[in-house]
């Protein structure tokens, strides 16, 4: 891991407003965000798409955009119902290197994620009582970038770095975590977007010694408690696809796989194909909510 490489965008004049960023250590272009001329959007993306570091270009595109976006040659990998204030978001991306489109795991990541759907019983838990589950705070923040490093290899942001953490704790991500003998064992984050009032439920890790115990679902639970809370109804995650245990997580907390996105970055070891998933929290505030007028 290392430094964050990469450049915020904000372009606007008065044919269009785009929001991206210059994804240097991942090799891509993320656009996040646009609004006016479609023509001049796809003007200015072409412009952006010619410095060398882009081999991929990943949209979020609004639904009424996608055919427009098809029609430029993008594909579509992925969705997040709801990501926009309740309008769905889709992920259309277009490749401008061959080894970045080529994915040679693709079936053996298929045939996995078929495995994730037929495990429909609890999570798998050892007879531990699980440690009590803590909100971190930004005294916390070394102590996890020490934890983060020691899990991850590579990733694709410098979650090693405790300035980065104290940062993103600054700014609308909610990390969570569990200690045994004052050493933090797993850690999950929520970074929230108050303009769209979404969350992404992010940097999910376990240490190696304590996987297999159902810690991660816990975390997952109370980031999902604090989000409704705060109004957050719109829940997603980018998950590692050749990774089994964490996409089980995921599709046991009642989350829909939505796509995959090929070769989208580096992260643990290499670049890698990331699963989409995502959960519609109002059922879950339904639910609370009927159980307090029960009681």
């Amino acid at each position: 891991m290392g430094k964050l490489k990469g450049e915020y965008i904000i372009l606007q004049n008065e044919q269009f407003y785009l929001k991206g960023y210059k994804d240097f250590a991942n090799e891509r272009l993320k656009i996040e965000d646009y609004r006016g001329n479609i023509e001049h959007i796809f003007s200015t993306i072409r412009k952006l798409q010619k410095e060398d570091y882009v081999h991929k270009t990943i949209v979020k595109c609004r639904t009424k955009s996608v055919p427009s976006f098809l029609g430029q040659g993008y594909m579509l990998e992925g969705c997040i119902p709801g990501y926009f204030l309740g309008g769905d978001a889709y992920f259309l991306c277009k490749y401008h290197d061959q080894k970045r489109f080529t994915s040679s795991m693709w079936v053996e990541e298929d045939k996995q994620l078929e495995e994730v759907w037929k495990k429909d019983g609890d999570i798998e838990n050892k007879g531990v009582i699980t440690p009590s589950i803590r909100k971190a705070t930004t005294l916390d923040a070394k102590k996890l970038a020490t934890f983060y490093a020691s899990v991850f290899p590579i990733y694709p942001v410098p979650i090693d770095n405790p300035d980065y953490v104290k940062d993103q704790m600054e700014e609308n991500t909610i990390f969570y975590c569990i200690e045994t003998d004052g050493q933090i064992i797993a850690a999950a984050s929520a970074e929230i977007n108050m303009a769209y009032r979404n969350a992404e439920i992010t940097d999910c890790a376990t240490l190696s010694s304590h996987r297999k115990g159902g810690y991660m679902y816990d975390i997952i639970q109370s980031l999902e408690n604090e989000l409704v809370s705060k109004g957050i109804f719109c829940s997603y995650s980018i998950a590692r696809a050749l990774s089994f245990g964490m996409n089980a997580v995921l599709h046991k907390s009642g989350y829909s796989y939505q796509g995959r996105l090929k070769n989208n970055c580096y992260i643990y070891d290499k670049i890698e194909d990331m699963n989409v998933w995502s959960k519609d929290l109002s059922a879950l505030s339904a639910g609370k909510s009927a159980l307090s007028a029960g009681n």
